[in-house]
């Protein structure tokens, strides 16, 4: 097994959510993050039930009924939505 491999293992998501502001994952090697909702405008633009309805893959996080994918690699990494606007810049 490469030292890739072994990364891609660890960052496996076990487990993730979402409240109000913000979604978090767990990763298989115990690491909890967190991301704002922001970054994510079709997330952020859903509700509840279609947030919840989400599906683990090995690198990242599926929704099917928003047909959105987040990569665990891009959520390490700071990686937002070109279009994702501050709450405090989407107010002005």
């Amino acid at each position: 097994m490469s030292n890739s491999d072994t990364d891609l293992d660890r960052r496996q998501p076990v487990d993730a959510w979402c409240d109000d502001h913000d979604l978090y994952v767990r990763l298989r090697d115990g690491r909890q993050i967190a991301t704002p909702l922001w970054w994510y405008p079709a997330l952020a633009a859903a509700g509840p039930a279609q947030r919840a309805n989400m599906q683990l893959m090995y690198t990242g996080i599926h929704w099917p009924d928003l047909d959105e994918d987040l990569s665990i690699a891009g959520m390490l990494a700071g990686w937002r939505a070109a279009d994702a606007v501050p709450p405090a810049e989407a107010a002005e």
